[in-house]
């Protein structure tokens, strides 16, 4: 599926600081980039760079005096998501044989305290015996019983918080599903990207759960079409995977964020309950 995706921001420089974006759709096996382009009005230098693991790309630029600027990404992508069917008997993969580089995503982090919420998990979605299946349980149950609320949280709001507040964003459905599913044994991990017609328009977060050996994706939300999705970044949770990351005295004054669809046929896909289909997008 061709989409055609864009970002456009404005700050406000009020001192001398250094802004590290992360808003590059990310070059994968099932994301194909056509074209991009990255412009800076006025002009200022950047560098770019990619994470430790050589997968999120990362733009970093400094700015020396006090000033405005705009920064404005857009790319066509070619996406290729996977649909991944599970048996009835599908089970978590025993961390035995996880692999090292998923173990991480196994433990509590800063914005996901899954240690706190293993009694909730376990009591709430611990006998389901299909992991997919808990998985789909702990999106669902997300879903129904967190409000989706502009404004109701800020970039301190950890999972342990939107489980006690039961309101939030994207963000905060994301943290809590990492949460609930890491309690259960469960790797999960961050995403953020484009999303296609995603109301109200903005970066859009959701997270993804191993299954079978696979990464599965799964938005709480239910907000976003999950074949309409571009991919961004993984991490641990958000602060592995922030969008904009700022040092200094900066105001961001404008934010503009979209996803079309450049195929004339396009099938959203959302989950039944009824089919264990997973979608992966790697």
């Amino acid at each position: 599926m061709k989409l055609k995706v864009y970002s456009n921001i404005e700050y406000q420089v009020h001192q001398p600081s250094t802004f590290i974006f992360n808003i590059h759709a990310l070059r994968t096996s099932s994301q194909i980039i056509l074209e991009e382009s990255l412009e800076i009005d006025p002009y200022l230098r950047v560098e770019e760079f990619s994470s430790a693991n050589g997968a999120n790309r990362f733009v970093r630029l400094k700015v020396e005096e006090k000033m405005n600027f705009k920064l404005s990404y857009k790319a066509t992508v070619d996406t290729f998501p996977r649909l991944i069917q599970f048996g009835q008997d599908v089970e978590a993969v025993p961390v035995v044989k996880l692999d090292g580089e998923v173990i991480p995503l196994l433990f509590p982090s800063r914005y996901c305290q899954s240690d706190k919420l293993q009694r909730l998990a376990q009591h709430t979605f611990g006998q389901i015996p299909n992991v997919f299946a808990q998985v789909m349980a702990i999106t669902d149950w997300i879903y129904e019983n967190v409000v989706y609320l502009s404004g109701a949280t800020n970039s301190q709001t950890s999972a342990h918080d939107t489980i006690t507040e039961r309101a939030g964003v994207c963000r905060d459905f994301a943290h809590l599903g990492i949460a609930l599913c890491r309690a259960l044994s469960i790797p999960a991990r961050y995403f953020t990207g484009y999303s296609f017609k995603l109301n109200p328009p903005d970066f859009h977060a959701c997270f993804e759960a191993y299954i079978g050996g696979n990464w599965i994706i799964f938005d709480p939300t239910k907000l976003a079409p999950l074949n309409g999705l571009v991919k961004i970044a993984n991490g641990r949770d958000a602060a592995d995977a922030a969008v904009a990351t700022t040092f200094g005295n900066v105001t961001c004054s404008s934010i503009e964020v979209g996803a079309e669809s450049l195929e004339p046929n396009f099938e959203p896909f959302w989950y039944d309950k009824s089919v264990f289909t997973g979608l992966c997008i790697e």
